[in-house]
């Protein structure tokens, strides 16, 4: 890759696209799954529990989602709606399940970013994003926050990237695991900017940030919920957000466009997607109700202390959405040759 040039990461025309709400591109997308599109042969959807899968363990931010927006479907549909959680292998377990499940709109996935990072990055995780999967709607997206240990003598991504220059692998940067989101970030980062800083698995972005703190690593990314604590106590030091706009749960803190880093825009999404082949009606009268639960006062309240942001929009945007993030990252994956097994 030439890192002077603007990498194919086109999240933000998708999300252009999210707020525009072009409904003339709802239908086609859904149509295509060749089943029947009559809104009449299932208007008794949903007639039994459905179940919403979480591929990672309770207690995650995924879950939690999952759990908020299992609660105000079942409200605004007057039904069911369980979440049922299969985690492994970096949420591939329970992707699987879903994509092997029968295309009947009672068995969908919380998906969030691992579902395009795992399988742009790693070889035996055995779905594809693409074509096993319906889109069936966006629920909220929210930045990344790169930090540093308080001791590291940089205060701004460039003079990060200048000091990475001038000490090429002396930096250590802890992931929450090969794969994730937090791990490709940092390619991407590596490849812009022709630096190279050491990357270090962690299982899960809280022991690296410990490990950060205490000055075993010296940088992490993760989500701003996960980090603000630290941030707020003077414990780490926050560098940018991810995004091309700065977080209002991060006012302070400079975006990567006002980084100099122009061109770079990583958002953590979370959306429903079902298997493939599941009616365009079921879809439809689904996404119809998720963009009424994101709309909820209570609901923006919960994303506002989250530091996320409602993503309304039709199932065709997701759509272009999951495909610009997933060919994005397996860009980045063929750029810096990585092997993740």
């Amino acid at each position: 890759m030439n890192v002077n040039s603007k990498p194919a990461l086109s999240r933000r025309h998708a999300l252009a696209l999210f707020a525009g709400a072009a409904a003339s591109l709802a239908m086609p997308a859904v149509m295509a799954q060749g089943a029947s599109t009559n809104p009449a042969a299932y208007s008794a959807y949903p007639e039994r529990a459905v179940r919403i899968v979480v591929p990672f363990a309770p207690g995650a931010g995924t879950d939690a989602m999952a759990r908020l927006v299992a609660q105000k479907l079942g409200e605004v549909m007057n039904a069911t709606f369980v979440v049922d959680n299969r985690a492994g292998a970096s949420g591939a377990i329970g992707t699987q399940y879903v994509a092997q499940a029968p295309a009947d709109g009672y068995t969908l996935l919380l998906a969030a970013s691992p579902f395009t990072t795992v399988a742009a990055s790693v070889p035996g995780a055995h779905y594809d994003p693409l074509g096993q999967f319906t889109p069936v709607g966006m629920i909220a997206t929210g930045p990344l926050v790169w930090a540093a240990n308080t001791s590291l003598p940089v205060n701004s991504m460039q003079e990060l990237i200048t000091l990475a220059r001038q000490k090429p692998g002396v930096l250590n940067y802890g992931s929450a695991g090969a794969g994730g989101v937090n791990h490709l970030v940092l390619e991407l980062l590596k490849a812009r900017t022709g630096t190279f800083i050491t990357h270090i698995p962690y299982r899960g972005v809280a022991p690296a940030t410990m490990d950060m703190i205490g000055g075993q690593i010296q940088l992490v990314t993760g989500t701003i919920p996960a980090l603000l604590p630290f941030i707020r106590s003077g414990s780490i030091k926050p560098l940018a957000v991810t995004s091309a706009k700065r977080s209002s749960a991060l006012p302070d803190v400079p975006s990567m466009l006002e980084a100099g880093l122009a061109g770079i825009d990583v958002v953590n999404y979370f959306a429903l997607m079902a298997p493939a082949g599941t009616p365009a009606a079921i879809v439809n009268r689904l996404n119809a109700a998720i963009n009424k639960v994101v709309a909820l006062p209570e609901v923006l309240a919960r994303f506002k202390a989250d530091a996320v942001e409602a993503a309304p929009g039709s199932p065709a945007l997701l759509g272009h959405f999951i495909e610009a993030d997933y060919r994005a990252w397996r860009n980045v994956v063929k750029t810096q040759n990585l092997k993740i097994e």
